[in-house]
Formats: C-alpha cells, structure tokens, sequence
C-alpha cells in the first residue's frame, strides 16, 4: 500500500508525534514530561520539518527545550545525517535538539551567553573581555533548518551595546555579507556588518524603530513617496544577482498548502488563484532592483523618516509592484487590532495606496497583494497560533477584498 503520509505532515503534527519526541530525549539521557506543537514548514508531498517546545526531565534537573523535527519523502539526505534518524518501518524522521540544527551548525555559537561573550571578545566588538552574565540572549526567528536571528544586549560600563546575529546555512552567509557591503556603498541604510563567522554574521542595531510599532499611529508615520524613493534609490547593480521569483508565480503552491490545511478553503482558493492567475496574464519581464520581501517589519522608521533596511537576502531582479504589493498584502491582512487600531491602518493604506497607484498599475498591484496574501495565509498554521483556522479564513476574506477592487 503506498504511504498515504509521504511527506510526514500528519506524523509529526499529530498525537504521534510524542512517541517519537520521547524516544529522541530518552536517547539523549532525559525523561519527557510534556510536549507542545509550535511550528510547522510543510512542503507538500515533499517534506515536512516541525518543532516542539518540550519540557525534560535531565539528570541535571529540569529544562525547557525546543525539539525539531523532519520527514522528507523519499527518506533521509544531506545534513540530515548529523541528527538522530528514527525509523518505524514506514518512515525516516531525523530528529535534533536545538541549538544543534543540522543545516545552522553555527546556531550553538549565539546560543549561550559564555559563547556569545567569547564571540564578541574575539571580533573586538567589546574593548575587554565580558563576563557571560552581562550577555542577555533574545531568539527574535527561528525558521528551522532555515535561519535564525538572535539578539544580544552586552553591558558595558560605559554603556549597552546590541548586535543581531543573524545565523544561516554557511553557504549564504558570504553572500548576505556581499549584499550589505555593496549597499551600504551605495548609499542605502542598512545594517552595518561588525564581524562574522562561518555561517553568523554580526549586525550593528539601525537608529529608529520597527515601522511595524508605528501602524496605529494617528498619522502616518512617513509617507508613501519614500517608501518609492528607497525603492528606487536600489542599484541597478542588483540586476546581476540571481532572480528570487515573486510570490504570485508561486500561487498555486501555497494555495495547495492553504487547502491541505483548510479543507473547507478549497473551492474559495481555487477561484482567488483562478481570478489572479488571469487577471495577471502571462509572465513579464524583470525591470527593476527590488528587495524580494518588502513588509513593514524590513523598515525602521524615526522623526518621519525611513531610517533603516533589513534583511536584504532576498534582493535580485524583479519588478517594482512586486515588492509594493508585498507590503500592501502585509498591511491588509494584520490580525488582532482593536477597532481604533484597524480604523488607523485602514487610514494608513488609503494614504499609501493612491500613491502606488500612480507608480505602478493600479489593477496588478492589487492583484498581486492578494497573491501575496494567499502565501501569508500559511502562517498561522505554521506558526501555530492558537486560532490559526480562524486567522487563516480572516486572511483569505482580505485577499478577496484586494481581488474584488480590481474593476
């Protein structure tokens, strides 16, 4: 009979899964006492990795740990071999215990504070060396296998100092270091490098504050024509670096993903992709440098001005709606506001949108938000939020929204 789970996606996020966690930390010398589902990265009929927040049992007493976990569908491969591979007849799971994800093998160097403190000693961040209690750790994203950001507040007499460390598989890492290096040297305001390790690399805080922290504000917190300046401020250099396909070519995957998850959404996904799929027509050609992931989390924003650009491991070719419509599909699809919260962001975007509209074409732009919403729509079950059914149906009402202003 062929496995009706190839993937692993109903092993690992179902009550099966705390046999396998409790024979993996009975490996490791520790007792399971409780397990939690809290994240999910499923690629249909593909693989599956998931982590669970564990409470254990050591000899040395008792420790919260973050567990992960992976099923590929045609059994173990590349870095899955540094795990611990379990195998009930029909399927290969690897299994680790963070911070010793297979594919970050520099994620155990930010982990610990003693670490950390050795770290920043060995880069001359600090101008002595720090005892490990004046570190104070913070894991801000932890995308298993993926990459992770941590931040680290350091004491010094003379004052704090904040770095983000930013942890990715090694063969990224000095690509992400060429990126910001060839920015900064164009002008834009990204985060300065301070050092790096194989597979870490070391960011100094940018001024300002998230602009995410400024949504709900009673005017905006900066206006739509910067926003298109630090657009069009990207060099065209970035034409050479390899293309990261927007999201609306991969419609149809995350609508699957979506569906697979939400049965009920089926016959609504299959009209948005549908209505999106035509409404955009055939593929056009890339004409402009574009970030890749532009949302209001990637800017930082102070005295009205956009002060800050990050994560630019996503930057390539592209075309400029793209980029836009990602961060109106952000923006529309924001959950759990108050009703003056939501009364704000609505402010926000009728402020934001006519501006864009005369920068791009009203129609794709649109179009391609709702695209980018049905991608979003992934993540309150990958991310297990507590009502992620819900959220995830709210998120599909908004790309609807978006399809339906298309005249």
């Amino acid at each position: 009979m062929p496995d009706r789970d190839p993937d692993g996606v109903r092993l690992l996020t179902g009550e099966g899964a705390g046999e396998l966690l409790r024979a993996a930390v009975e490996r490791a010398g520790g007792a399971l006492a409780s397990w939690r589902l809290d994240h999910v990265d499923t690629e249909p009929g593909r693989a599956t990795t998931a982590t669970y927040t564990a409470t254990v049992e050591w000899a040395h007493g008792t420790r919260t740990e973050l567990v992960g976990a992976s099923v590929r569908a045609h059994g173990p491969r590349g870095n899955d071999q540094h795990t611990e591979i379990f195998d009930d007849g029909r399927q290969q799971v690897a299994v680790w215990i963070h911070p010793f994800d297979p594919d970050l093998p520099a994620l155990p160097l930010v982990a610990f504070p003693e670490s950390v403190a050795r770290l920043v000693a060995e880069w001359g961040v600090v101008p002595h060396p720090v005892a490990p209690d004046r570190v104070r750790l913070r894991m801000l994203t932890y995308r298993p296998r993926r990459r992770a950001v941590v931040r680290a507040d350091i004491a010094l007499d003379d004052g704090p100092v904040t770095l983000y460390l930013k942890v990715l598989p090694s063969d990224r890492a000095d690509d992400l270091v060429a990126r910001h290096r060839h920015l900064l040297a164009a002008g834009l305001p990204v985060p300065e490098i301070v050092a790096t390790a194989s597979g870490v690399v070391a960011l100094r805080a940018l001024p300002g504050s998230p602009l995410g922290e400024s949504l709900y504000l009673p005017a905006p917190p900066v206006d739509a024509a910067q926003i298109l300046d630090l657009l069009a401020a990207l060099p065209t250099s970035v034409l050479a670096l390899p293309r990261r396909p927007p999201w609306s070519e991969s419609l149809e995957y995350y609508a699957e993903i979506v569906a697979r998850t939400s049965p009920g959404e089926q016959a609504r996904l299959a009209h948005l992709t549908r209505t999106i799929t035509d409404g955009l027509g055939g593929p056009v050609p890339d004409d402009a440098p574009t970030h890749g992931d532009f949302h209001e989390g990637q800017l930082q924003v102070a005295g009205g001005r956009i002060v800050g650009l990050l994560d630019v491991d996503t930057l390539g070719p592209g075309r400029r709606v793209d980029d836009l419509a990602c961060l109106v599909a952000h923006l529309s699809t924001v959950q759990r506001m108050s009703r003056i919260q939501a009364e704000r962001l609505q402010g926000l975007l009728d402020a934001w949108v006519p501006v864009f509209d005369r920068a791009v074409d009203p129609a794709e732009l649109r179009l391609r938000s709702a695209a980018v919403a049905v991608s979003l729509a992934t993540g309150p079950f990958r991310a297990q939020d507590p009502d992620w059914q819900e959220a995830t149906t709210r998120i599909l009402d908004a790309a609807e929204r978006l399809v339906r202003q298309v005249g």
